[in-house]
């Protein structure tokens, strides 16, 4: 065809005329428009959901916000240990977000006065400490569970009712030594150095008070002797003088050699965290006020009364709480559990 298609105008003027021109000029004007109508109303509608999935974050807690209010929160830290401004994914600290975050762990054994202690913590208003979370074996069949375990509770996403959530200032639990702490103690130092965590060591003075609490809560596991149901702490004296009632049999046949296990374990565990940011307190003293407002002081938390529902079980001389005492006191004179005997 060549140059016919620039002739065509000339060739057909009845067909290109100007009135028909100018139809096509409104049609694709027209076209134009609501091309353009449509592909607004499209930007608009992703606009819209695009706003209303962040706004749904926010409400939510987004690590997103709260990273921006981490950053906005840099401040030198005036306190004798590392602090941090948790971005929890759970919810949003709102108005607290600029307070910081002490990381914490009751490290301790079973029947040491962990219950009665942290009881006293959380009821400060701003302490959260979550209990006994690797009683469950599930969370500690390798460190990479016990790293999940960790990380929520540093992050304030571990849900209890020691929750303070929005105001916690220091956050933690308890971490028996039989429960994963020993056994991973490289990769946990590891973590507590990076997290920062603080140490509270807690254990008994006397162990064999502590062999005596043991063997009678194994009892009571089974007899129930508090209206059928197993307690294994009380909050009342009629309560306590049940349980203290009963008087175990100690085989005292392997009784050193298991009291120096205990120590040797006690001792290790110094040992494996001695490089840690860590205070030491004794179920001994745990009835002291003047001993519970050092431990506010190491947590940075300012001093306060406080109050816990706990009575203690086993209260008299351990002559009166062991069946067999004489036994017991014969086995361990001249060895170096003798002090204990004659601790009341």
């Amino acid at each position: 065809m060549g140059d016919e298609e620039f002739d065509l105008p000339l060739k057909c003027p009845k067909v290109f005329s100007g009135k028909y021109v100018q139809k096509q000029v409104t049609l694709i004007w027209k076209l134009f428009m609501l091309l353009l109508l449509g592909v607004s109303g499209i930007f608009m509608c992703f606009l819209g959901v695009d706003q209303r999935i962040t706004v749904g974050k926010s409400r939510q807690g987004s690590p997103l916000e709260n990273k921006t209010n981490h950053t906005q929160c840099q401040q030198p830290n005036t306190h004798s240990f590392p602090v941090h401004y948790p971005q929890p994914g759970s919810y949003n600290r709102e108005e607290c977000s600029c307070t910081p975050v002490h990381n914490f762990l009751i490290l301790s054994m079973q029947r040491s006065g962990s219950g009665w202690f942290e009881t006293l913590l959380n009821n400060h208003p701003n302490v959260s400490s979550h209990g006994e979370l690797f009683a469950n074996e599930t969370r500690r069949e390798n460190f990479t569970s016990i790293r999940q375990i960790l990380d929520k509770v540093y992050n304030l996403d571990w849900n209890s009712s020691a929750s303070k959530n929005d105001c916690t200032t220091a956050v933690g639990f308890k971490w028996m030594l039989n429960q994963g702490a020993m056994e991973y103690n490289r990769e946990t130092l590891a973590y507590f150095k990076e997290r920062g965590v603080s140490v509270i060591f807690l254990f008994r003075r006397n162990i064999l008070r502590r062999y005596v609490s043991i063997l009678a809560n194994v009892f009571d596991k089974e007899a129930k002797l508090i209206n059928g149901t197993h307690r294994a702490h009380v909050h009342s004296k009629f309560e306590a003088e049940i349980l203290a009632s009963y008087q175990p049999f100690v085989n005292v046949t392997f009784l050193p050699a298991y009291l120096r296990k205990i120590q040797k374990t006690i001792d290790d565990a110094f040992s494996f965290f001695k490089s840690t940011r860590h205070t030491v307190i004794y179920y001994e003293e745990i009835s002291k006020p003047k001993k519970i407002m050092e431990i506010l002081n190491f947590l940075g938390l300012k001093p306060r009364e406080l109050t816990s529902k706990h009575v203690k079980i086993h209260t008299k001389p351990l002559s009166e709480h062991v069946h067999n005492w004489q036994e017991v006191n014969k086995r361990l004179k001249g060895t170096e559990f003798e002090a204990f005997l004659h601790d009341s």
